[in-house]
């Protein structure tokens, strides 16, 4: 259903929340990114001495007590923490109240990758060491991938249509996306949507070191992520939350809501082609993008600004540049691309979340976050990448690129709101 159809509702942004890497409120997130902050540096989650990859870009001082009470916190992995809070942020900075008169239509749509992997590694090391009958019996409903949406629920009373979408590094993308469509359709008045992710685990490192996806830039973690530079060698794992509150034009107009900006298009294409690798020349990604546009009944020509997925892989980045200029033609070279996982790293499941949340300041602010670290630019990858500084130009439409495992590749439009 396109943006301009009779019967869909238009959609926009009230309410942004983050924790992040670099920074665990919006304000501190969004001047994180103006300013290039690194939130890149050694774990400390575990003892990582012994691992090809010992960096990563851990949130920093996060006190789940804020936001729920601590008999709750202690009853639920670190990932469902991190979407709560980012969620009653956003409830709050939309100044949105769930009631009893409204619960009904506020829908949760929260993506994530692996869910509650630490719950997972901890109990399976009881398990082995000291028997089944000591595992925890909170074990399953701590680390199935849904609780983030579930427990977002319960801690905020959001009774609506509720989801949780598992499409690896695409899935905060696609939460939403589908958060949108449910709202455009009528589904839900007002959705939380986003993505979340704690997975900065002993499994989760060597898993994804073994497959030779991380930097081991180990000794200048600052300078480890680099998306679109000659000299990177791999991504680095980052952990957080992003969540947006959409809301059905109308009924953000009738309670007086502020709105950052209108999202009007969603685009979702699989490459079909590899577990792990983008198809050479980016089809998927570049079919996604095209999609995302005619949802939205953009041209290319319209386009300021793309939030990329860029995530410092050698395949990633020049597959999205190629997919890029397939996907807005000469156009290309007139627009900006900025990756944020530069600062933050990749959240997986949830960096559709906060990079929403990046695209959607930038277009409210006018402002585009920078690509640090980009030193020297692969010749490949030879558009604008906002080289170490944030840019001050006119943002009226973005777009967010996510692509996952598994050929998932999901691209959101969003453009300033106009009467």
């Amino acid at each position: 259903m396109s943006h301009s159809d009779a019967s869909s509702k238009r959609v926009v942004v009230t309410g942004l929340g983050a924790i992040t890497p670099i920074g665990n409120t919006l304000t501190d997130y969004w001047q994180g990114l103006m300013e290039g902050r690194n939130g890149i540096d050694a774990i400390t989650h575990f003892d990582a001495s012994n691992y090809a990859c010992q960096i990563a870009g851990e949130v920093q001082g996060f006190d789940p007590l804020k936001y729920i009470d601590r008999k709750d916190a202690k009853r639920m992995a670190r990932f469902s923490q991190f979407a709560i809070a980012a969620s009653k942020q956003a409830l709050a900075d939309a100044n949105f109240e769930i009631t009893d008169l409204n619960a009904e239509q506020v829908g949760v749509i929260i993506g994530t990758g692996v869910g509650g992997l630490k719950v997972m590694e901890d109990q399976q090391e009881i398990l082995l060491t000291r028997g089944p009958d000591r595992c925890s019996p909170f074990t399953v409903p701590t680390m199935i991938a849904n609780m983030a949406a579930g427990l977002t629920a319960i801690h905020t009373g959001a009774k609506g249509p509720n989801n949780c979408t598992v499409t690896a590094c695409a899935a905060g993308s696609n939460a939403i996306g589908d958060a949108f469509r449910l709202v455009s359709q009528g589904y839900a008045q007002a959705a939380i949507c986003g993505g979340t992710e704690a997975a900065i685990t002993p499994l989760a490192i060597a898993g994804f070191a073994s497959a030779r996806a991380l930097s081991v830039r180990n000794d200048d973690p600052a300078h480890a992520s680099r998306p679109f530079d000659s000299d990177r060698n791999g991504f680095v794992m980052g952990e957080g939350a992003g969540m947006l509150l959409l809301e059905d034009l109308e009924h953000a107009l009738s309670r007086g809501a502020k709105i950052y900006a209108e999202i009007v298009g969603y685009g979702m294409t699989c490459d079909a082609y590899h577990m792990t690798s983008p198809v050479p020349g980016g089809e998927g990604a570049t079919r996604a993008m095209q999609l995302a546009l005619k949802d939205g009944g953009l041209s290319p020509e319209q386009v300021s600004y793309i939030n990329a997925h860029g995530t410092s892989t050698t395949a990633n980045d020049k597959t999205e540049t190629a997919a890029i200029k397939t996907a807005l033609g000469s156009h290309a070279y007139n627009i900006v691309v900025s990756s944020t996982k530069s600062m933050t790293g990749h959240l997986l499941g949830g960096s559709g979340g906060i990079e929403a949340v990046a695209t959607v300041m930038a277009i409210a602010n006018d402002a585009v976050p920078p690509t640090i670290n980009l030193e020297n630019p692969d010749p490949a990858c030879d558009l604008d990448y906002v080289a170490h500084k944030s840019r001050e130009m006119t943002v009226d439409v973005a777009l967010s690129n996510s692509f996952g495992f598994g050929g998932h590749n999901v691209t959101l439009a969003f453009q300033k709101y106009a009467e």
